[in-house]
């Protein structure tokens, strides 16, 4: 089921995510839900608190629009290694509109269980790491802008708070 992603400001957005303690028929329905809705954004990745779920899971699928899906399912992942440095453009299904370059390692390697409960490990580097990190954020209450310079990050505000006044939302 494709479910509503939440886009800034909204609060939920910033809550720490919880560990998974069990994987069951709930946290598989979850995961199943996240993948088809990043896959109709359509995104390279989408954290479970982007639609209200404050739990540590994460999908990523960083494949080309040519190539096979290649879906990645990461429950309590944790960034175990890092280096090197990237300087890349970064979106987010949350922030739609806005893109801007983040500073992020240009390596990492990442443990985390899979659907079944087995542990599993990635060595990324290019958009798989980026994608990674942007992810795992997601699941500290994170956002992209918040790694903006402080300048950066309050034209973004400024500009989110116009765009928001003019559909009539409130900011």
């Amino acid at each position: 089921m494709i479910r509503t992603i939440l886009t800034y400001p909204d609060p939920e957005l910033k809550k720490k995510s919880a560990p998974v303690v069990v994987i069951n028929d709930s946290i598989r329905e979850v995961a199943r839900d996240m993948a088809e809705t990043m896959y109709d954004a359509p995104g390279v990745g989408l954290a479970a608190p982007q639609i209200g779920v404050h739990q540590r899971i994460i999908v990523i699928d960083v494949s080309g629009k040519d190539e096979a899906p290649d879906l990645i399912v990461a429950i309590n992942p944790v960034i175990v290694h890092s280096e090197g440095e990237a300087y890349e453009e970064e979106g987010c299904l949350s922030v739609p509109g806005y893109a801007a370059n983040v500073r992020r390692h240009a390596r990492v390697v990442v443990k985390a269980l899979d659907l079944e409960g087995n542990e599993q490990t990635w060595r990324a580097d290019e958009l798989l790491a980026i994608a990674f990190q942007h992810e795992i954020d997601h699941l500290d209450g994170i956002l992209f802008v918040d790694h903006l310079s402080p300048l950066k990050r309050d034209l973004f505000k400024r500009r989110a708070r116009r765009l928001a006044e003019s559909s009539g939302d409130k900011p």
